[in-house]
């Protein structure tokens, strides 16, 4: 007889995972608030190797509009900038000779609600995952029961697998209501 607690232990690593990628996904979408995720995406280089910005600079935020950066090497303040320019953040960066200041202009209307849009496709595209991961255990469920699994622990099996799902889809579906009230939110 074939355990199948490692098929759903599979299956709910694989919707975690999904549930991470998302929340990675949506941080990066900016919301008109100054939020320090916003550069994980961009790499300067230093000494020969590409890094981001949070590693060769302090990233804080000393207010709700403001982003400011506080490279550790006065020679890193021109790299910096031409990332920020290079970069698809959209933001012109100012600079006093020490700092880098990003100021996070407010969103217009259309642009909140390309952003609400383009939050609720990444949601979608977590939910697809997530639905690849259930249907990739049930199958494999079907394929146990042609080795020996009893027809009534495949069911109940895929009861679980299912409201395993469930509960991710929720979870997935709270993060976009989350990110589109921040977006939203004049």
């Amino acid at each position: 007889m074939q355990d199948i607690k490692p098929i759903l232990k599979q299956a709910e690593d694989s919707m975690e995972a999904t549930l991470l990628f998302l929340d990675e996904s949506l941080a990066h979408i900016r919301a008109g608030k100054a939020n320090p995720r916003i550069l994980d995406g961009v790499r300067v280089e230093y000494y020969g190797q590409i890094v981001p910005i949070s590693g060769v600079a302090t990233v804080t935020t000393p207010d709700a509009k403001t982003i400011t950066i506080q490279p550790w090497e006065k020679a890193l303040i021109p790299i910096i900038e031409k990332a920020l320019l290079n970069s698809d953040i959209g933001i012109t960066p100012m600079n006093n000779g020490e700092t880098i200041r990003l100021g996070i202009p407010p969103l217009t209307e259309d642009r909140r609600r390309q952003l609400a849009k383009q939050s609720k496709a990444e949601c979608e595209d977590a939910k697809i995952s997530v639905r690849n991961a259930r249907r990739d255990a049930i199958e494999h469920l079907k394929k146990m029961i042609k080795e020996g699994l009893p027809e009534d622990m495949e069911k109940d099996a895929e009861v679980s697998v299912q409201k395993i799902h469930d509960k991710y889809i929720k979870r997935i579906e709270d993060q976009y209501l989350a990110k589109e009230k921040e977006i939203m939110t004049v």
